[in-house]
């Protein structure tokens, strides 16, 4: 009854999460298209006519843009909370009735063997919010898509065993970069993304005994490099007193390959 889960993809340009159990499989986001979504699963040997249900984290294109695609073609149940459903209504076509299901924000809910967490975070979106996940007593968190990690985030996350944490962007690549000034701002604001030299801020007074790896996430295409984020995040925990690489994995993601599966143990 192990727990197991994998990055399909993670970036700018598409995310989508699974993460099951023996009893449920869960689709968190459909970032991508049909097509895609479908040769990340399988390329995960995940069959997604056992995929039980799709949950959204909230409803910027690169969140939903296979949503309705894989929700039709495989008759699934989404979850997903008021606001976020009415933000996203004219991106994803026709969803049944029997197909929309509401998880509110800060609410726990118990899918068969697997209790599924969702907390708000600082995002520039209707009423974003991801997940942590506990089955028999171990824990994965998803953070992604937050302008800032506050405290509360930091103690519904802490200790987690695995953790799946935005690094998108080093801020000197930003500031360089081609994006228009507004962009930039709002990157770097409140309700933006987090980076690279923050997440390991947060990471600090996250990581706990049980916490095995850390999967950096949503790297922005333009201002970030998988090494660049790594090695970052790398040697500010060090500086913090962490030994990586001793109990303790960093990771890539990537946006159009997925890790691989992984058993939380």
């Amino acid at each position: 009854m192990t727990l197991r889960f994998t990055v399909l993809a993670s970036g700018s340009t598409g995310n989508a999460f699974y993460i099951g159990t023996d009893k449920e499989k869960i689709l968190v986001d459909a970032g991508l298209s049909g097509k895609q979504i479908d040769r990340l699963l399988s390329e995960s040997s995940i069959d997604p006519n056992e995929i039980t249900k799709i949950l959204v984290t909230h409803e910027h294109s690169d969140h939903i843009k296979g949503l309705g695609i894989i929700a039709r073609k495989y008759n699934l149940p989404i979850y997903a909370n008021e606001k976020t459903w009415k933000a996203m209504e004219g991106s994803i076509g026709k969803i049944t009735l029997d197909q929309k299901f509401m998880f509110n924000m800060e609410e726990t809910k118990t899918f068969g063997d697997l209790d599924v967490e969702s907390f708000g975070v600082s995002h520039d979106a209707a009423e974003p919010m991801f997940y942590t996940f506990h089955h028999q007593r171990k824990k994965v968190a998803l953070v992604t898509d937050l302008g800032y990690v506050s405290e509360r985030i930091k103690k519904t996350v802490e200790n987690a065993d695995a953790l799946i944490f935005e690094a998108n962007h080093d801020v000197s690549m930003l500031q360089m970069g081609r994006y228009p000034w507004s962009v930039k701002r709002r990157i770097l604001g409140d309700t933006g993304h987090v980076s690279n030299e923050d997440c390991a801020l947060a990471l600090q007074d996250i990581i706990g005994d049980n916490t095995k790896r850390i999967y950096l996430a949503h790297l922005s295409k333009d201002n970030n490099m998988k090494e660049l984020a790594r090695m970052s995040v790398e040697n500010n925990l060090r500086e913090y007193g962490f030994s990586i690489g001793n109990g303790l994995e960093i990771h890539d993601t990537d946006p159009s390959s997925p890790t691989p599966i992984f058993n939380v143990i």
